[in-house]
């Protein structure tokens, strides 16, 4: 055990050092050992003062680094990073020294003082940019500079003050005679640069490019030596001032125009282009419009013609153009993925590079006439065209000109084939996918290169193709088409109160009928119509000859071409929803020898890795197989499946048995997607056929569900397969399907895995599932209904919400069926009513809904046994909370049915006596009102006691409270309601502060159920002003929202109401009111008023185009399809109106009415975005003219007027983002969210939760960006706000650092390997920030890495 670092003295170390050179080469290891112990252990300063034992140390050190014996020499490169770190500074200079001119006489590895070295190197805390180094690596780099630097080159760079220094030896990077370069030396160099580029002095980064240009032009470097070069060139172009940058480029320029320029000399300049545009993408982009051309010279038809004449002269290609091709098409794939918005310009030439060297196969003479047809042969070729895919192809290799060994076009192809891979991730969206340019250009010939040789490049193609067709579908799941379908109501009833419709709460209720037929697929799928135009046409038409070219690769033995073409075709079904019906008979056959094949055989132990992809596996592909097969079951009809179930399902059933889990588990919910082709009304096949696969099928379900030895998730699966195989044979009608014993043991099954804890959740989709379904008596027999019922409501009271959420669908499902619900009898239903009470709080609202709706059911069913003092006591608690939404119609629609069932009067005691004032009176009003119209005579009071209780009480809760009440009943009573406008009108002088608010809504409500009499007294009052007005228009809002609700006629008075709110609206209090007010009279008669506010976005006053912008804002969350109808035409028009008014105001204005459009009306204004996009992102960038300067007494402040547009702006792309994310630019995109972070606070905070979205929705181009993403980052971090700062100014800095660090965090899990040790240049930038957060924020890291971690569960 090593001594505390207070214990340990020089003392200790001088003690060791007479054993290193102990004859014993244990012993010396030991020694080392205890060194390195002692000098980690040792206090940072314990040898700093002590010069005498630092050199003893040193000493012991390098004799130990020329072992004979190699782990003695490796422990001591490990002690020359220990003892660095405790060495006084004076000494780290000649101690450089000595390690570099180190003679090793007794090693044999001549690699130990560079590796030495770099451990020295390595040891330092690195300095960072904007940074100031620690004391430490100032004393470092000082030593490096004036030794080490010195050593390297040859000659002194930077004197650093001194005079009369002595030559240094012959330098390390200098070209030997016969072996050229050292290799270690280059290795030093790399080091030296990564570790302390940001402290060079630009003398020495110019001496160290000249000396690796040097290394790079030497004939006698070798290729590993040159490729380590181009990389320390990529590594320094980090640290280059935009002087030296540009006098680099300047040169690389020159050499390209230079006659002597040789085909190694290009080739060697092409790859240090297309290095330094991954390690450097902002600052090499501006010159690729100088340097791009040199690049796609070398790919030039011209130069592909010349190279081709000459290999007819010679015979055979030359090597060198090989490689040059090879490097440029490198240096391309860099450009697309790291510059590609400067490799616009560049578009049609970088398409026709790419294309014309993916078909280059010089040893194969049918290829252009191939290239030529565009892979789209028609089908009498099938038979008798192998396209050198089947055993001839071993033929061909034996006969061919050139063996594999000497031909190297495959590397041409595959790097052609990643170019076009690039084009295709970084242009798709919004642009060349858009124009046609991919499906018209690139597709067909991708297709053709099926036909591909060399299965490295062939499994690139079908990873591009793949990546092309997911493009064309993004926004749809491509995960697996059949996972599981639940519907998660709670989730509904979000987004029930997100956007409400103007229809009443009965027709908005839940139909379980509805949501069984939507998610069980009851009906036979439609062929998708082929759209007319756009890239899912474009699909359409080249779909054929895809399928065809895949059906030829899955004959084929490789294992990873048979996955991958699997995959594509997968991908295929799902984005065209179908699209095989006419080419099925190729692939089943295939498919299921693909789903038979044997994770463990030969075959499955291949593996390879394109594109990212994990390794291919015989299990593996059986898994994607069984995607696919169920994809195919989803998205076609029976007809087209039924001649093939005969081979499909007993293939399906075999895997559901399988050893392996996960093919289990996926071979499971592919029998789920075959049990709705089996059965009604799809029913594909015979009676007998469905019987006999229905028959085999459950006998496979219920015994993986039961048995003890199957992975849990295999389990889980299939009892979910149960339950859908009872739902889909519900019925008297089915019961030849499946016979009645079968049913009752598989509800018994079912019931058993409720009470498991492991299995509870899934076995309560289940019977979720069945419930739904059931249809007739039979299908469930009251003791099951009552046992699974209640443990249903037992689930309830469980910790897990999921479960409990779950559970109360399952019972929801349950009471809205009419034969399931009528097999409780009246104890069940009050047992389950006592245990929904515990959810009746407002502790949890999405549960509060569910649990009220299903009490409502209850209710109906046995009010007298349901409706007692508990459930009014709930009912009466949370009113008090602030109800709104969804949840609070579910609660009024209670209330109602209790009302309506004549057992209401507990309830209104308690609503007056335990309520009262005590709750908000706009809440509690309505439920009474509510109460006090359903339930009549029998709740114990009339409307006239809420009248005298009006005219008669002084608190002005109270009158409150009575408003509300009296608004509500004249609401639901209508024309029938004794109420005369007059009373609620009176209030409007009240000097209370809310009454006024309340009669006017109260008479609004009122007016909505008495049109004739209420309006025309509001109208009347709105002719008024100041406050009687601004009170009239809260009336006609009212009237406006629930005029529909109340069936009432009110188009006899929309001019009349348009007039009147058209001038109440030019006062500056009333407007945003006003323009509510129309936008809710549009939604009535769009027909007449659209076109209106339309005319007035062109009206003079800016004032009035600002109401009217709002006012259409306004119509689109409530409104109806004769809406949208009137709306399609104009909706484009209007917002780019909008978005280019001259007023910045309007224009914040129209942003936040596109992004209501976004989420209200997307399938309106998807096809119009490429228009509107361009303004959403101008707007989001500084605008400098709108920035002023303020004087604030003594000093001098800045207002950014064009703050809020910006935010506005921001907020739009977020929506845009969750929207309509296939239509945007990705890489103007990126470049908006990059420039947003470094913007004001409120814009950072949208930009970052933009990029945690992007981290998963463009996962390729996130990583290119984190280089740039980590310097913005780093800044952010870095701010420390001033001592005199104001709190607000500290509060946001904080706020900042927080959100930086858990988006740093959340791209660290994303990419943990370019955090990690590397020798790509790219991400270089990213590591070092990484090490600099983790090692300065690490209790910050450490807390937001457990913050992510609970989100994620």
């Amino acid at each position: 055990m090593a001594p505390s670092g207070s214990q340990v003295t020089p003392a200790q170390c001088l003690a060791l050092l007479p054993k290193l050179s102990d004859a014993d080469a244990d012993l010396r290891y030991m020694s080392l050992n205890d060194l390195h112990n002692t000098l980690d252990a040792g206090a940072p300063n314990f040898l700093v003062s002590d010069y005498h034992t630092s050199a003893k140390v040193i000493d012991g050190v390098l004799q130990t680094l020329d072992d004979q014996n190699g782990e003695v020499q490796n422990q001591a490169i490990k002690c020359v990073g220990a003892l660095v770190l405790k060495l006084p500074p004076d000494i780290l200079a000649p101690f450089i020294h000595r390690v570099s001119n180190i003679k090793t006489t007794h090693s044999v590895d001549t690699s130990i003082p560079a590796t030495a070295l770099r451990t020295f190197i390595t040891a330092f805390p690195r300095p960072l940019p904007g940074i100031p180094p620690t004391p430490k690596t100032q004393d470092a780099y000082s030593a490096i500079s004036r030794v080490l630097v010195p050593r390297l080159l040859g000659y002194i760079v930077i004197p650093h003050g001194l005079e009369n220094l002595p030559t240094p030896p012959p330098g390390m990077l200098e070209i030997g005679s016969e072996k050229g370069v050292d290799s270690d030396a280059v290795d030093v160099l790399i080091e030296v640069i990564r570790c302390f580029g940001p402290m060079l002095q630009d003398p020495e980064k110019q001496a160290f490019q000249k000396a690796i240009m040097s290394i790079l032009d030497d004939e006698r470097t070798g290729s590993v030596i040159k490729k380590k070069a181009v990389i320390t060139i990529s590594i320094l172009a980090v640290y280059m001032s935009d002087r030296l940058l540009s006098t680099f480029v300047t040169g690389a320029i020159e050499s390209f125009r230079s006659a002597q320029l040789t085909l190694p000399k290009r080739r060697l300049l092409i790859t240090m282009l297309g290095s330094l545009s991954r390690s450097i993408p902002q600052r090499l982009g501006p010159y690729l419009k100088t340097l791009a051309p040199f690049v796609l010279s070398a790919l030039s038809e011209q130069e592909y013609d010349d190279a081709m004449e000459e290999m007819a002269d010679d015979g055979a290609p030359n090597l060198e153009i090989e490689e040059v091709r090879e490097a440029g098409l490198v240096a391309l794939e860099g450009f697309l993925s790291s510059c590609s918005n400067d490799m616009r310009m560049f578009t049609n030439e970088t398409i026709d590079a790419a294309l014309r060297y993916v078909v280059y196969d010089p040893n194969s003479a049918a290829d252009e006439d191939d290239a030529e047809m565009g892979g789209t042969q028609g089908d009498e070729d099938d038979d008798t065209e192998t396209n050198g895919l089947d055993d001839d192809e071993e033929d061909f290799e034996e006969d061919g000109a050139m063996s594999d060994n000497d031909d190297a076009s495959w590397k041409v192809r595959r790097c052609a084939a990643k170019a076009l891979y690039a084009i295709i991730s970084t242009r798709s969206n919004g642009d060349l996918l858009d124009n046609g340019t991919l499906y018209d250009k690139v597709a067909p010939v991708l297709v053709n290169r099926f036909q591909e040789r060399e299965e490295n490049v062939r499994l690139e193609i079908l990873t591009t193709l793949a990546t092309l067709i997911r493009k064309t579908g993004e926004g749809i799941s491509l995960i697996g088409a059949n996972v599981d379908q639940d519907i998660d109501f709670t989730a509904e009833y979000a987004a029930r109160s997100r956007k409400r419709r103007r229809v009443d709460s009965e027709s908005a209720s839940f139909s379980a009928s509805g949501v069984f037929a939507s998610s069980m697929g009851l009906s036979s799928p439609a062929a998708s119509p082929s759209p007319v135009s756009g890239p899912k046409a474009d699909l359409a038409g080249l779909s054929p000859a895809i399928v065809r070219g895949i059906a030829k690769l899955l004959k084929q033995n490789s294992v990873p071409t048979k996955q991958a073409s699997i995959t594509l075709l997968r991908d295929l079904v799902l984005v065209q929803h179908g699209g095989l019906s006419d080419n099925l008979n190729k692939i089943v056959e295939p498919l299921i020898d693909a789903v038979k094949t044997s994770g463990g055989s030969g075959s499955g132990s291949a593996s390879t890795s394109v594109g990212g992809a994990g390794a291919a596996t015989g299990s593996k592909m059986r898994l994607e197989t069984l995607q696919l097969l169920s994809a195919i079951c989803d998205t076609h009809s029976s007809k087209v499946i039924t001649p093939y179930i005969g081979i499909i399902v007993p293939s399906i059933v075999i895997s559901a048995e399988d050893k392996y889990y996960k093919v289990s588990s996926e071979a499971l919910l592919t029998l789920e997607s075959i049990i709705k082709v089996l059965t009604p009304p799809r029913s594909a096949g015979t009676e007998q056929q469905r019987k006999t696969y229905l028959n085999d099928i459950y006998d496979v379900v219920i015994a993986r569900a039961v048995a003890a030895d199957a992975d849990l998730e295999v389990r889980q699966r299939a009892i979910h397969a149960l339950g859908v195989l009872l739902a889909r044979t519900s019925g008297s009608n089915n019961v030849s399907l499946l016979a009645a014993e079968q049913r009752s043991k598989a509800l018994g099954v079912l019931q058993d895995r409720l009470k498991n804890e492991t299995t509870r959740l899934s076995a309560v989709k289940s019977v979720d599932v069945v419930a739904m379904s059931a249809v007739d008596q039979k299908d469930l027999q009251p003791a099951w209904l009552r046992a699974v019922t209640l443990e249903l409501g037992a689930q309830l009271r469980k910790a897990d919400r999921s479960l409990r959420g779950a559970s109360l669908t399952a019972l929801r499902s349950f009471v809205s069926n009419s034969v399931a619900v009528g097999g409780l009898d009246d104890g069940t239903l009050y047992d389950l009513s006592s245990m929904l009470l515990p959810l009746i709080s407002a502790q949890d609202l999405n549960l509060l809904g569910l649990a009220m709706s299903v009490l409502g059911k209850l209710v109906k069913r046995n009010p007298r046994k349901v409706v007692d003092e508990h459930l009014i006591d709930a009912l009466c608690a949370v009113v008090l909370s602030p109800l709104g939404g969804a949840v609070f119609e579910s609660y009024l629609a209670l209330v109602k049915i209790i009302g309506d069932q004549a057992v209401g009067q507990p309830l209104m005691q308690g609503l007056l006596q335990k309520v009262g004032v005590a709750g908000d009176p706009a809440v509690v009003g309505k439920a009474i009102g509510t109460l006090l119209v359903s339930g009549g005579s029998t709740v114990g009071v009339r409307i006239t006691d809420f009248e005298t209780e009006l005219r008669s009480s002084k608190d002005s809760q109270r009158k409150c409270l009575a408003l509300s009440v009296l608004g509500e009943a004249g609401l639901r009573l209508g024309a029938s309601s004794p109420l005369e406008p007059n009373l609620f009108s009176s209030h409007f002088s009240s000097k209370s502060e809310n009454v006024p608010r309340a009669a006017a809504v109260a008479l609004g409500r009122a007016g909505a159920g008495n049109i004739n009499t209420y309006l025309p007294v509001i109208l009347s009052n709105s002719e008024k002003t100041g406050q009687m007005q601004y009170l009239s228009l809260h009336s006609i809002k009212e009237i406006l929202q629930y005029a529909g609700k109340a069936h009432s006629d009110i188009s006899p008075y929309t001019k009349d109401i348009w007039k009147k709110l058209l001038k109440a609206s030019q006062a500056e209090d009333n407007r945003v009111l006003g323009a509510e007010c129309l936008g809710r009279l549009t939604i009535i008669e769009p027909k007449t008023y659209l076109s209106m506010l339309q005319r007035y976005l062109e009206d003079p006053t800016p004032t009035v185009r600002g109401m009217v912008i709002q006012a259409i804002r306004f119509t689109f969350a409530d409104s109806d399809d004769a809406f949208d109808e009137v709306l399609k035409p104009i909706l484009l028009k209007m917002l780019t109106t909008m978005l280019n008014d001259l007023n910045l105001d309007n224009r914040r204005l129209g942003l936040g009415t596109l992004n209501s459009a976004l989420q209200h009306k997307s399938d309106i204004i998807l096809g119009q975005l490429a228009q509107l996009i361009p303004l959403v992102m101008k707007e989001s960038k500084i605008n400098h003219d709108l920035i002023r300067e303020v004087q604030m007494g003594p000093f001098k402040h800045k207002v950014d007027d064009g703050l809020e547009l910006r935010k506005s702006a921001c907020e739009t792309l977020y929506s845009l983002m969750e929207n309509a994310y296939t239509r945007i630019n990705t890489l103007d995109l990126f470049d908006r969210v990059l420039a947003g972070i470094e913007d004001e606070h409120e814009i950072k905070v949208l930009c970052n939760l933009m990029l945690t979205k992007l981290i998963i929705l463009e996962p390729d181009e996130t990583s290119r960006r984190l280089d740039s993403i980590a310097e913005r980052f780093r800044v952010i971090l870095a701010y420390k706000p001033k001592e005199n700062s104001v709190k607000q100014e500290v509060e946001k800095a904080t706020e900042a650092s927080k959100g930086a660090l858990k988006v740093t965090v959340l791209l660290h899990n994303a990419f943990p390997s370019a955090s990690g040790p590397t020798v790509n240049v790219q991400g270089q930038a990213w590591k070092l920030y990484w090490e600099w957060v983790a090692k300065e924020f690490k209790p910050q890291v450490q807390a937001m890495e457990k913050e992510v971690k609970s989100q994620d569960a």
